[in-house]
């Protein structure tokens, strides 16, 4: 496992591994690096990827996902996920700032990566980031259902229902079909990692990192454009109200008929909304 505080100070031409990863060039060479969501690997970028030009995107599998070794049931997946985007980050920029992509948990990450090392962000798109505590902090009138929604899933998890565990979360958000309709191989993929969900509780519920903390958002001086589904759960708007209210150059965009997990099923929309947002950077 990587060290976080040795990757404060390290520079590009510091050796560290690297976690498994996927590169789509697409007619130029300014390094974009993509962050997935819970549950899926660094191929959930192919579709958006296919439709962008004039950069080299590049995702990583996290922690428990893809390629990457299992998870231990130990280490810290925010801590890791945040150590492999940093090393990814240092490779990709060879000293220049790069620009960030994040969905879901890996919007959260990519948040973290700006606050720990904004010496490696151009820029950030966070595609619905899962930061739940700003609502919460925020006191909006989401938190509550959401909540009692989102526990649901570690009840199950406690109980021994990985299935109905899986098939709760997928259902609040997956891509709007249940889980039983889903190829069998992709049905496993998400209940065989089920257990990841609960996990990242501390950090996504009660922000145990520290991401908003006081003065923190307030430096992060890049462009945030912030992507959220127009039919997503409201929990995403009131976390997407939060952040672009202390995030000094954020700027919210709305997808139609979009659900959370619109990387994948409006890739053409969301590609239309990369090229002004890389543009102001």
């Amino acid at each position: 496992m990587f060290d976080l505080a040795c990757l404060l100070t390290a520079g590009p031409d510091t050796a560290r591994p690297l976690p498994p990863h996927r590169d789509w060039p697409r007619g130029g060479d300014r390094p974009v690096l993509a962050l997935h969501c819970s549950l899926a690997h660094a191929g959930a970028w192919s579709g958006l990827a296919e439709r962008l030009s004039g950069i080299t995107l590049t995702g990583f599998d996290q922690i428990g996902h893809g390629r990457a070794p299992d998870w231990d049931g130990m280490a810290d997946l925010h801590d890791a996920a945040t150590a492999d985007a940093i090393a990814m980050a240092l490779h990709l920029g060879q000293g220049r700032a790069i620009d960030l992509f994040g969905h879901s948990f890996g919007g959260t990450v990519a948040l973290r990566v700006a606050l720990m090392r904004p010496d490696l962000v151009r820029s950030l798109m966070l595609v619905e980031p899962v930061l739940f505590a700003a609502a919460r902090a925020s006191g909006a009138a989401a938190w509550g259902a959401f909540h009692a929604d989102h526990l649901r899933v570690a009840e199950l998890m406690a109980g021994g229902d990985r299935a109905g565990a899986a098939r709760l979360f997928h259902g609040l958000w997956g891509t709007g079909e249940t889980l039983e309709t889903l190829p069998e191989k992709a049905r496993d993929y998400i209940t065989n990692r089920i257990h990841l969900i609960p996990a990242q509780n501390a950090v996504l519920l009660d922000d145990s990192k520290g991401l908003l903390r006081a003065g923190g958002l307030e430096a992060v001086s890049v462009p945030v454009l912030l992507v959220e589904g127009a039919a997503s759960p409201p929990i995403i708007a009131a976390n997407h109200a939060e952040l672009a209210r202390r995030l000094p150059q954020a700027r919210r965009a709305s997808v139609a008929g979009a659900g959370h997990m619109l990387t994948l099923t409006h890739a053409d929309e969301l590609a239309a909304l990369v090229g002004p947002h890389l543009a102001s950077s």
